[in-house]
């Protein structure tokens, strides 16, 4: 830094280290924007793979459409990797493409404040430091901070109490009585392996998942050799890949009104749960009562099963409270445990998440408050007005449910385009208009008749999906339309200024 107040620390701070952010910053140093800094909470890379060690911690969809397009490795070990595969990936990623050389670890972001005189973001560490940046890319993700179950008593329990998303391997569960809460995506892979060691284990259910065997198995060394010498065989295993991600879930939840797959998705389901659980009493507790695709479903031969083990438990009665030896039910049960796993996911589209940090815009403006009182709305996922300079991997109506590394590469491309526009014409503001940011709102509410969200089947759901609006927040395009878009969108939709010329034209 000069001095001066208009010149930042670095031109871009990323916030956030991992998947997205890594993503991000090796799509910017290539298109020539290497003044990047990349700041992360934690002590090393990766994200979610990095903090979620749990028993089974896995990918959920192939790992073929769950890595970058740039750099495809065929040496996965499964199908569907496991997560120190993840893990281990992300930090080879990072290094080779020196993403390393410009990363800040254990540096948490809790505010930044838009200068307006300058067109420059300060963010504020929560040890009290500040960084400058010109342009500032949220590269957070959701699945971040872990959520914490509300239910009276939780401090109370005298055993040990683990979450799934902040796994203590020192704690051992061989030969003890495990309680597990929840069933959602983290639960699916953790209660299989906890059931194999415990002396017996409680699942409380409050809503089912639907649940549809997983087509996984080992890659032998012959088809990884031929991945990697024959042309065009990793692109032919991705495409295969992306289709069948495609088909199980953006198809069938954006376009439920034009082409009812979720049906389809519903009648495997229901037979593989039929064939899989012997007990017609817990198949009828395991069995949801909402549309596919009211949550993701989940892949797993080894989650259903699970329940004709002499030594599991599937309790659906509500939880009243959790007392020092264990969880008492709304019938006045009380289940003795030792210890007890939150498999309660993550916050969300939730206050505190939605941004993670406090963000001040132009005249003072609070993002996450300009949210709560106009619904969560972001420009193609990427920028909201009056918020200059600020770009999302993962902003409101972004991800459209298929590979999260789509995603990061289609937003990337976005913000990539718009900072060389800003370039190019020398401005040191790049906001995007209302008027765009409402055309494309009213565009993805339009699309909501034909989502199965408002189809009429959710109701029971529970699902994350939905915000305090009422809204879900999902891109409803195929994947082939965002990858379209964020190459031809009209960059007219952003005006690029000037600090020192403001009252001049915005520049074409």
């Amino acid at each position: 830094m000069d001095g001066t107040a208009t010149t930042p620390d670095h031109e871009i701070v990323i916030v956030g280290g991992g998947f997205s952010g890594i993503g991000a910053a090796i799509l910017l140093d290539r298109a020539g924007f290497s003044d990047y800094l990349l700041v992360e909470d934690g002590d090393g890379l990766g994200g979610a793979w990095h903090w979620n060690t749990y028993p089974g911690v896995g990918v959920d969809i192939p790992s073929f459409s769950y890595q970058f397009s740039f750099d495809q490795r065929t040496d996965w070990s499964r199908i569907y990797a496991p997560g120190r595969e993840l893990k281990a990936y992300a930090d080879d990623v990072a290094q080779r493409f020196r993403v390393t050389d410009h990363t800040r670890l254990n540096t948490r972001i809790v505010g930044a404040e838009f200068d307006e005189a300058a067109d420059l973001w300060t963010l504020t560490t929560g040890d009290g430091d500040s960084i400058t940046a010109r342009h500032v890319v949220s590269a957070t993700g959701v699945l971040t901070q872990p959520k914490r179950p509300d239910i009276a008593g939780l401090d109370d329990f005298a055993g040990e109490v683990l979450h799934t998303a902040r796994w203590d391997h020192a704690i051992d569960l061989r030969g003890r009585r495990v309680a597990v809460i929840g069933t959602g995506a983290s639960a699916v892979q953790a209660i299989p392996e906890i059931a194999k060691v415990a002396e017996h284990l409680t699942v409380f259910q409050r809503t089912p998942i639907w649940c549809m065997p997983k087509p996984d198995a080992p890659i032998p060394g012959v088809v990884q050799t031929v991945l990697s010498r024959i042309p065009g065989a990793r692109r032919l295993a991705r495409t295969l890949s992306q289709a069948f991600v495609e088909v199980n879930f953006p198809l069938p939840a954006h376009f439920h009104g034009v082409v009812p797959i979720a049906a389809g998705g519903e009648k495997v389901a229901r037979a593989y749960l039929k064939r899989t659980v012997t007990d017609p009493v817990t198949r009828d507790k395991l069995t949801p009562r909402y549309a596919m695709g009211c949550k993701r479903p989940s892949f797993s031969n080894a989650y259903l099963p699970t329940f004709n083990r002499p030594n599991v438990s599937l309790e659906t009665s509500s939880i009243d409270r959790v007392e020092a030896d264990g969880i008492r039910t709304a019938d006045g049960t009380l289940h003795e445990c030792d210890v007890l796993v939150l498999a309660t996911g993550f916050k969300v589209f939730e206050r505190g998440n939605m941004p993670p940090f406090d963000v001040r815009g132009v005249a003072g403006r609070d993002l996450e408050a300009f949210w709560s009182e106009n619904r969560l709305q972001a420009f193609h996922g990427v920028s909201v007005p009056g918020f200059p300079n600020l770009f999302s991997i993962l902003g409101p109506y972004a991800y459209n449910g298929s590979s999260y590394f789509n995603l990061i590469e289609t937003q990337s491309r976005h913000i990539v385009r718009c900072l060389q526009r800003a370039r190019s014409v020398g401005a040191t503001r790049v906001e995007v208009s209302e008027h765009a940011n409402d055309d494309y709102m009213r565009a993805m509410l339009a699309r909501r008749d034909n989502q199965v969200f408002f189809a009429g089947g959710c109701g029971s759901a529970n699902s994350y999906y939905f915000d305090e609006h009422g809204d879900v927040p999902f891109r409803p395009s195929t994947t082939l339309e965002t990858m379209w878009t964020s190459r031809r969108f009209d960059l007219d939709a952003y005006t690029f200024t000037r600090a020192t010329d403001r009252e001049a034209s915005a520049i074409r």
